[in-house]
Formats: C-alpha cells, sequence, structure tokens
C-alpha cells in the first residue's frame, strides 16, 4: 500500500496546548477508509486464496471506480470555461492573470477529486513575502483540523502537512485564528524528533488585518450522518461502497473468463519425452513461452490421442452484461444518474459527452455541490485579493466575487434543436446556419446543400 499521511502526535500536541480541543475522532476511521477505496488497496483487491495445499496470492483487477467518481464530480464542477470574476474591473485584470499562473483551476480539480474522496479538503492562501510571490495551497481532510465551527461553517482551522527544508522534512503546522484585529496564520514547524524549530524565512506569526477568513473549506453537498455536529463532510461514495466493489468484481471476472477460456493442449506422455539415439531421454517438442497452456494427459484411460486440445464457450456476453449493470448503479448511487456509466463499443468504460437537461438527478445534484464549491471558491479568492498588498501588489475592493460555472456539457438536445427549426420556420435562423451548427458543415458547404442553396462566387477585385 502507498504511504498514507497522518498528522503526527507531536503535532496534535502542540495544537492542544494552544488552548484548542482537537474535533471527536470518530471521523478518522471513515477518513482512512475512504481514502483506501480511492487508491483500490485493501484485502479486497489483494487477497490470499488457499486450494487445500497452497496458499496463493490474488489481485482483483480494477478500473478504480471510487477514483473515477471523484474525477468525473471534479470535471464537472470545475470545467475548462469556469469564470471567476468582481465587480472591479482593475481586480478581474489581476485575476486574469494571477489565477492562471499560480494554476488555480487546475489544482483546484485535484482538490475537489481528494475532498469528495474523504469528505472534505480545504484551500488557503500562502505567502511568500522573500519573494513576494502568493500561491493558494491545497489540503484533504487528513490534513485539515477545524478548531471553531457551527451551523454556518468552520472559522478556526489548523493545516498540517510535510515540508521539505535544505534535503530535510519538517512538520508544519499553520493555525488560522481569530484575534481583536482580525485573522493570524501562526506557523509552527517540528523536526524528525518532534522538537519544535525556527526555519529561515519562515513567519511564526502572520496579521492578516482582515476579519474575513484566508481558508475555505470544500465539502460535497451531503449530510454527515456519521458523527452528529461533526466539522468534516463525509465522501460522495459514502452510500455506494458494495455498488463500486460490484464494479471491479464484474471486471475482474469478465477478464478472468477470457483468461481461463484460453485453448489448452493435451500431449500424451510420448510427446513429452522420448529415447534419444545416445540412449538418453529428451524432449520431443520444443516449449515456449505457452507452456502454461500444454498438459500431459495422463493416465486419462481409454484410447488417448497424442494431441487432445479444449476450449471452453466464453460467457463474456453475460459478464459485459453484468458489468454495464454495475455501472449504471455506481452511477445512479453516487449521484450521476443510471445513464452516465456505460460501456464503449470496445469494451472500455465510457461517459456521457453531453448531459441531457432531464437528467433531473444529476441537474439536482450537480447544481448542489455547485452551491457549496462556488462559496469556497468566492471566498478564497476574496482571500488572494486581500493579501495582494503584502507582496507590494495594492488593489481596490472587488465588491462581489463571483463565479460562473462552465455548463457547456450540460445541454437539451432534442428541445434545442426543435427550438432552431422554429426560427428556420419563422425566418430568424437561415436553414444553412442550421446546418452549420448541427451537421458540422462550413459555411460554403452549408449553403450549397440548404434547399434552393447556391455555391457564391468569389468576388471579383476590380
Amino acid at each position: 500500500m502507498a504511504e498514507a499521511y497522518s498528522i503526527p502526535g507531536h503535532v496534535r500536541d502542540y495544537i492542544i496546548e494552544t488552548g484548542y480541543d482537537l474535533p471527536d475522532g470518530g471521523m478518522a476511521h471513515h477518513i482512512s477508509e475512504w481514502l483506501a477505496l480511492y487508491r483500490s488497496e485493501g484485502e479486497f483487491w489483494d487477497y490470499e486464496e488457499l486450494d487445500g495445499r497452497s496458499v496463493y496470492r490474488m489481485h482483483r483487477r480494477t478500473i478504480r471506480p471510487f477514483k473515477r467518481v471523484c474525477v468525473e464530480w471534479s470535471s464537472l464542477i470545475l470545467g475548462d470555461e469556469t469564470r471567476i470574476g468582481t465587480d472591479d474591473e482593475r481586480c478581474n485584470e489581476w485575476l486574469d492573470a494571477k489565477l492562471p499562473s499560480i494554476g488555480f483551476l487546475r489544482n483546484g480539480q485535484a482538490l475537489l477529486q481528494r475532498a469528495f474522496a474523504l469528505g472534505t479538503g480545504c484551500w488557503a492562501v500562502w505567502v511568500n513575502t522573500e519573494a513576494m510571490s502568493l500561491q493558494v495551497r491545497r489540503f484533504d481532510a487528513r490534513m485539515v483540523v477545524p478548531l471553531s465551527w457551527d451551523d454556518d461553517g468552520v472559522s478556526e482551522v489548523a493545516l498540517c502537512t510535510r515540508v521539505w527544508h535544505a534535503g530535510k522534512p519538517y512538520d508544519q503546522v499553520q493555525m488560522h485564528v481569530l484575534s481583536f484585529d482580525g485573522y493570524h496564520i501562526t506557523t509552527a514547524c517540528f523536526d524528525e524528533n518532534g522538537d519544535e524549530v525556527q526555519l529561515e524565512g519562515v513567519l511564526p506569526d502572520l496579521p492578516t488585518h482582515s476579519f474575513d477568513p484566508w481558508f475555505a473549506i470544500v465539502r460535497p453537498a451531503i449530510d454527515n450522518d456519521l458523527v452528529d455536529m461533526s466539522p468534516y463532510g463525509v465522501s460522495v461514495y459514502k452510500d455506494a461502497v458494495d455498488a463500486l466493489k460490484a464494479v471491479d468484481t464484474a471486471y475482474d471476472a469478465m477478464l478472468s473468463e477470457v483468461d481461463l477460456g484460453k485453448l489448452r493442449i493435451f500431449l500424451s506422455d510420448g510427446m513429452f519425452e522420448v529415447m534419444g539415439t545416445g540412449g538418453e531421454m529428451v524432449s520431443a517438442i520444443p516449449f515456449g513461452r505457452n507452456d502454461a497452456t500444454v498438459y500431459r494427459q495422463g493416465n486419462m484411460g481409454g484410447d488417448q490421442r497424442p494431441i487432445y486440445d479444449y476450449a471452453p464457450a466464453l460467457r463474456t456476453e453475460a459478464q459485459a452484461k453484468v458489468y454495464r449493470i454495475s455501472l449504471q448503479t455506481m452511477g445512479d448511487l453516487c449521484g450521476f444518474g443510471l445513464g452516465y456509466f456505460d460501456i464503449d463499443d470496445a469494451g472500455g468504460l465510457k461517459t456521457a459527452t453531453e448531459v441531457s437537461a432531464d437528467n433531473s438527478q444529476l441537474m439536482r445534484n450537480l447544481r448542489n455541490h455547485e452551491a457549496v464549491v462556488q462559496g469556497a471558491v468566492e471566498a478564497i479568492v476574496r482571500a488572494l485579493i486581500q493579501a495582494a498588498p503584502l507582496v507590494g501588489e495594492e488593489l481596490p475592493d472587488p465588491g462581489r466575487v463571483t463565479m460562473k460555472f462552465d455548463d457547456s456539457i450540460i445541454t437539451d438536445t432534442a428541445a434545442e434543436k426543435a427550438q432552431d427549426m422554429a426560427e428556420v420556420a419563422a425566418g430568424i435562423m437561415a436553414e444553412w446556419e442550421y446546418r452549420v451548427k448541427w451537421y458540422g458543415e462550413d459555411e460554403a458547404t452549408a449553403r450549397a446543400n440548404a434547399p434552393g442553396g447556391v455555391v457564391e462566387a468569389p468576388a471579383l477585385m476590380g
């Protein structure tokens, strides 16, 4: 199994010494389980089988369905055409340059993947006063320790991670705490022995002079019914674990069916060894990489043929049907709807390239998740603008910070076609324009193919 990060005991002790009680540990077990599922690790995928004499280490093939679910949600929510803006044009110009330079949307998709897998994620502004630069760091549930919270959300937090300085690892904890003059970001570092050390260039206390937090918690829009009053969210696949495991069970069975259905060749004993000219026993057939498909007939009784082949009938069609049903169930239980996941003609996994607006389950869940993410994005962008003066970039008050999601994938194709045909009939849209839009033709071809269309001759230059 891959190494999994966890907050060291000395960091937890440090947080308690500063006067805070840690959240109830009831969620830690769930977060650890969700991470193993996200990585497709554990006894379900790697296990042992006993045949009465020997123990075999087995591996179940996987399409990593738990991760796939999180990747799909993150790509649906934060698409390439997502737009973030403010009421102030100068702030907009600054954001248009800053957000791509720090990879905010690209890294944001990675954060959403982990947040939807583990139930919680966090964005936080990171200030480098020496290099005079800003960054937005991301943390998943294992690194996030809420310190103060209520029904409105988390108001104070500790963010724990591992950093490397001069080639040596250190544990770092940054606490965003509210004081009488606004939020302070305090930073403490610990060496491998658990002793607190002061690293060069690390400010122990950074006053933000802002009463708005410079962090933003991200969670799926799913109620936490595992631990009452917990500040943590829950995984998007919390209620679909068995269904997603069934996907890998069906996938592995389908491939095993092909492997077990290979042609088997049975040879008589005389085909294996014969007497050589010098009296020695030699192999009568050349053995190569396909030896595993060749077997001795042994004492099978009756008249034995020198060569006997056997190829069992494959049940791949039935296996593929079970696999398809498992994928559809996965989509249903994870909020995408029954038709979102399917098998393509080549047997691989495919998803809907266009999400029809009549998929009410997906639309409802997508809007709920977007609302939660939108609040977090707008909060962290506002914090980024507030932090700009610390690196010598004075910006005015941005006013409202707004986020427009990329809804290009969400279409109701039939309704849109009907509307366009009505506009053609009414003379609002030209017939060639309809062909360009729906048939993908260029303008010249569309004009020629439209009823009564002609190919326009190029204008002559006088």
